[in-house]
């Protein structure tokens, strides 16, 4: 908000016709001139202007006016506002000063390379350009394209870090999600790949991983399952 009121000649008149306050109290609150102040008291200026109650607008307090008629040297504030009024948003392109409009070709040329998921009136926005530039900038069909170069346009003071920032964060927000890899492509767990008796990864063979009943049995054991028939008369005899 201004340090001045709305309507500071309006102001002006109704202070002058309605307080006791100096011309030089009123000059201060209304930003204006002690002699333009005493120029609207003696009718010759500000003619057909009505008055504007500061205190109904709620720029103003009683109290405050009080206390600069009781003090002459004091000067009036204006009240803190009851409601915050947001700033209006900006449409259309940003402005650029002149002093900067040169620089603007290689800001579209940064954008582009190190930003391009950025749409054109993504672009439009931050830098301030139109659609055909863009396009011939992208193409490289841009008349100076030999000369350019990328620059960050934050550095350059063409935009700031938060728009862009902003700018960079809805473009990924709008990007549509990666498709999943197919199930033959992907790779496959620890637990497949890793013996969990032998997590170093020292892989056995496809012999030494066999079951035990193909396994093929030593000597020992073999002839450990017969046993000696027993004797008779006949095997004595």
């Amino acid at each position: 908000m201004s340090n001045a009121p709305l309507m500071p000649k309006a102001t002006a008149v109704w202070l002058v016709d309605n307080t006791a306050l100096s011309f030089d109290q009123i000059a201060a609150f209304c930003k204006l001139h002690p002699l333009e102040v005493k120029a609207i008291a003696d009718g010759e200026a500000a003619q057909g202007i009505k008055g504007l109650d500061p205190i109904m607008n709620g720029q103003l307090t009683r109290e405050e006016i009080e206390r600069a008629q009781n003090t002459p040297t004091y000067r009036i504030k204006l009240a803190a506002p009851k409601v915050t009024v947001p700033e209006p948003k900006r449409r259309g392109p940003r402005y650029t000063p002149v002093s900067k409009r040169q620089d603007r070709p290689n800001a579209i040329l940064w954008l582009v390379r190190n930003h391009p998921e950025l749409k054109d009136p993504q672009i439009i926005r931050l830098v301030g350009t139109t659609k055909p530039t863009i396009e011939a900038i992208r193409n490289r069909s841009h008349w100076n394209s030999a000369q350019l170069s990328p620059m960050d346009p934050v550095t350059l003071g063409i935009c700031k870090q938060l728009d862009l920032d902003l700018e960079v964060k809805k473009s990924a927000a709008d990007a549509p999600a990666r498709p999943e890899m197919d199930e033959q492509q992907t790779l496959l767990s620890t637990s497949e790949t890793i013996n969990p008796a032998d997590p170093f990864g020292n892989f056995k063979s496809v012999e030494q991983e066999k079951p035990d009943d193909e396994k093929i049995p030593d000597a020992a054991s073999v002839f450990a399952n017969f046993q000696p028939a027993e004797q008779t008369d006949e095997d004595d005899q």
